[in-house]
Parts: C-alpha cells; structure tokens; sequence
C-alpha cells in the first residue's frame, strides 16, 4: 500500500481539530476531508468523514485495519509536523527579519 500526495492545511485550533489532511492511495483513490486532532495526552489522531442523514451517521470511508489506520496516522502526522515546523521556520525568520529592521 502507498500512501502518497500527502496535503495538510492547518486550521485555527478548535476542539482539538488543528488541521485537514488529504491523500492519494495506490495512485488510485482520493481521501479527503481527514480531520488531525490534538490527544488529551499528547499526539494526534486523526478523524473519518461522515454525513449526517436524519439521526443517523453514515462513514464516507475509514480505515477497515488497525494496521491500515495506523500506517495512515502515522504519514500524515508526519506530514502535518513537517508543514508546521516550515510554518514556524518562516515566522521566525520573519521576525528575525523584522527585529532587524526596528533595531538598526
């Protein structure tokens, strides 16, 4: 199984939900709409689409294997940690940047 094209986008925090997460599997299938969610004790987890119909939730799709889901956790976490160092690495050069320029 390859997991590829792997895309975060970082949401302000709300309930635990820190970000969105999209992937391609097998160069064959779009998942999307994965929701990353912050643990009470530390990590994250990730979150399954599903669509409300009356009373009843219905699942767009989720991992079937304990396996499967802990591959998928385990990329796109990796993933999200990578966007948000790059996310700091550019605010703190900004702000390196700036002190500069108020500083001179």
């Amino acid at each position: 199984m390859q997991i590829s094209e792997i895309q975060v986008t970082p949401v302000k925090p709300n309930n635990g939900l820190v970000a969105f997460a999209t992937c391609i599997i097998d160069n064959c299938l779009y998942l999307g709409s994965i929701g990353i969610l912050t643990r009470l004790d530390g990590g994250y987890r990730l979150t399954y689409p599903t669509k409300k119909i009356n009373e009843k939730q219905l699942n767009i799709f989720h991992p079937i294997t304990q396996e499967m889901g802990k591959l998928l956790e385990q990329k796109i976490v990796e993933k999200y940690k990578d966007v948000m160092k790059k996310s700091n690495d550019r605010h703190n050069q900004v702000r390196t940047a700036t002190e500069h320029v108020y500083h001179n």
